[in-house]
């Protein structure tokens, strides 16, 4: 294989569009690896070259225009992280078309929603599972759904096999086409309209720019120094905005190279395989996995765990220096470069994180317990921050400018203000088009200045680095007229390695109290170590657990102010998820949905 050429920009930054980026990579990169999947029951990963994925783009972009799909036209998809979602979102945009991908977990409502809002006439699912929801709605006079692709074979009774698209590629398709169709598609185009995940009512389509986004990857690049061509582990929706740029248009920038994973289930096996440079996580992937690697340590001999800790005590040495911005002192950093070489580096090779150069995280605020556990073996999770009306990130950490507990500073060319109520907003070329009205048109998401509201509060520091506080409308306001927030709150009581979720409420109340769920994965461990024999459904009714829980509530008041302070908690027994609907498909608590489903439990909680 020659070496392949230093990467080059096929236009200015505010110029580029997703086909002139895989253009370029299939011509200076064509037998590098863009796209590595294991089909369903298959034992060996298949790869795509940038050239063949460039190559299938094509045929697919032909089967969509042959099935009548063009220039602006909305094409819902409803698949995993699999190749034909992939390469599907590429060819819909190589014909001036916006694919919309839906959550997987997205209620028949939800769908019907969207459906009639996006009018889109086409959709491409899965499977059974996704066919069952979608198919009333070919039926349904007021939603404009024609066609229904489905890509399991099994699966398409009267609809249209998946195979359609590429059954025609034993004869040329027209490549004067294609070249006319993608080089017609503008900066300024939509990518994609991504429907928020409704926390607080129907999901909103939010109009997603090629140059909105490829700006904010442009600024991620500059502002993480990675690895040429470095490798992407995809296991988030592409519903979601994070993976959008992560899986698919930070990539096509880079030239990297991606690993779809179908199963969140085994993102921890892909990593052990993969052992990438780069990993990024939600908070609630964090959590699990601090979890995880706690309940092993746990397991360990006393002695062993001792080093262990040892080490992680110089490591949180060495990286407190460096979030101050300074130096670390000669002998902490020898000590910590032994550390690492003999205690460190051999750990994280068991979960395939010995070569991350950069852990990332961002749409919820990130407990700060999880934080300092991974800071003890030299892995500092980079916050950042940003919206679906922001096209991604807006505010980075970066291994090379970071403070914990931020998140982290504006890219290059955004700007970040706070409003008079500490309300963060931002302007730049990033942000949406605005919102999709029911009519196609666009509604500005902008005020006259160019201005976009959060709904997030928090500070800039002197230095430049933003800390968000909560959101806007989560802000509790007591009885006594005191604000608090209640992720604040969440996260002082998720510190104790027992509380794997929590939920606050006291809006217009006197006092604060609490949901608690309990870790599924060390729970049972620490049951175990102090001799309870029970079923893990039966944990959260046993005394001793009990008494641990009230440990850890009053350990989390101690650090809190009076009015943060929980007065009464609830210790439930079922783990919430997006199956059971207390979490969006991204894994942020659903207040509204945890307010209604426990209304009764949360009442209780104020009985005299």
């Amino acid at each position: 294989m020659t070496t392949p050429p230093r990467r080059r920009l096929p236009a200015a930054p505010d110029e580029l569009t997703l086909p002139a980026l895989l253009l370029r990579n299939a011509t200076d990169y064509p037998e590098l690896p863009a796209l590595t999947w294991r089909d369903p029951g298959g034992a060996e990963p298949r790869t795509l070259t940038w050239a063949r994925a460039r190559a299938q783009v094509a045929d697919l972009a032909a089967g969509y225009a042959a099935l009548g799909v063009g220039r602006g036209d909305h094409v819902l998809m409803m698949m995993g992280n699999r190749p034909e979602h992939w390469l599907s979102d590429l060819a819909l945009v190589h014909l001036g078309a916006v694919p919309v991908s839906v959550y997987g977990t997205s209620s028949p409502e939800q769908i019907a929603h969207i459906a009639r809002h996006s009018r889109a006439r086409l959709a491409v699912l899965e499977g059974a599972g996704e066919l069952a929801r979608w198919e009333p709605l070919t039926d349904d006079d007021t939603v404009p759904l024609e066609k229904l692709l489905v890509v399991d074979p099994t699966a398409v009774g009267r609809h249209t096999p998946y195979a359609t698209l590429t059954a025609r590629q034993a004869a040329p398709h027209d490549g004067a086409a294609f070249d006319k169709a993608w080089r017609e598609v503008r900066p300024t185009d939509p990518v994609t309209v991504v429907y928020t995940s409704g926390t607080t009512g129907d999901p909103k389509g939010v109009v997603i720019t090629h140059r909105g986004v490829l700006l904010d990857c442009v600024g991620i690049d500059r502002a993480v120094d990675l690895p040429e061509h470095v490798e992407h582990l995809c296991y988030l929706p592409f519903a979601h905005i994070a993976e959008r740029v992560l899986g698919i248009y930070l990539p096509l920038l880079r030239a990297g190279h991606v690993h779809l994973c179908d199963d969140p289930a085994t993102v921890a096996a892909r990593a052990r395989e993969l052992r990438p440079a780069e990993f990024f996580g939600v908070p609630r992937v964090w959590e699990k996995l601090t979890a995880s690697v706690r309940a092993a340590l746990e397991s360990l001999p006393e002695e062993r765990r001792r080093v262990i800790e040892a080490a992680g005590g110089t490591a949180r040495a060495y990286v407190a220096h460096r979030a101050r911005g300074e130096e670390p002192p000669a002998a902490l950093a020898a000590a910590y470069e032994a550390a690492r070489q003999q205690v460190i580096v051999p750990l994280l090779a068991l979960a395939g994180l010995d070569r991350l150069v950069w852990a990332g995280s961002a749409t919820a605020p990130m407990p700060g317990e999880v934080v300092d556990f991974w800071t003890g073996f030299g892995i500092v999770i980079m916050d950042g921050w940003g919206l679906t009306e922001t096209s991604g990130v807006v505010t980075l950490n970066a291994p090379t400018r970071f403070r914990l507990g931020s998140v982290g500073r504006p890219l290059d060319g955004v700007e970040v203000r706070t409003a008079a109520d500490g309300e963060l907003e931002v302007r730049g070329e990033i942000v949406c088009a605005g919102y999709l009205r029911a009519d196609g048109s666009v509604e500005s998401a902008t005020d006259a200045e160019g201005w976009f509201a959060t709904g997030d509060i928090g500070r800039i520091d002197e230095d430049g680095y933003v800390w968000v506080v909560d959101r806007k409308k989560e802000i509790i306001v007591t009885s006594t007229g005191k604000n608090v927030s209640p992720a604040l709150v969440e996260n002082a009581l998720k510190e104790h390695p027992l509380v794997g979720q929590a939920f606050v409420h006291g809006d217009g109340r006197s006092y604060l109290v609490a949901l608690l769920v309990l870790d599924a994965e060390l729970t049972p461990s620490w049951a175990a170590r102090h001799g309870i024999d029970a079923d893990p459904a039966a944990l959260a009714g046993h005394p001793a657990v009990r008494a641990e829980i009230d440990r850890a509530v009053a350990a989390a008041n101690a650090r809190l102010n009076r009015t943060e302070q929980i007065k009464r908690y609830r210790l439930l027994t079922r783990e919430w998820g997006p199956e059971t609907g207390e979490l969006t498909p991204s894994l942020k608590l659903r207040r509204r949905v945890v307010r209604e489903k426990y209304a009764e439990e949360i009442e209780e909680l104020y009985a005299p």
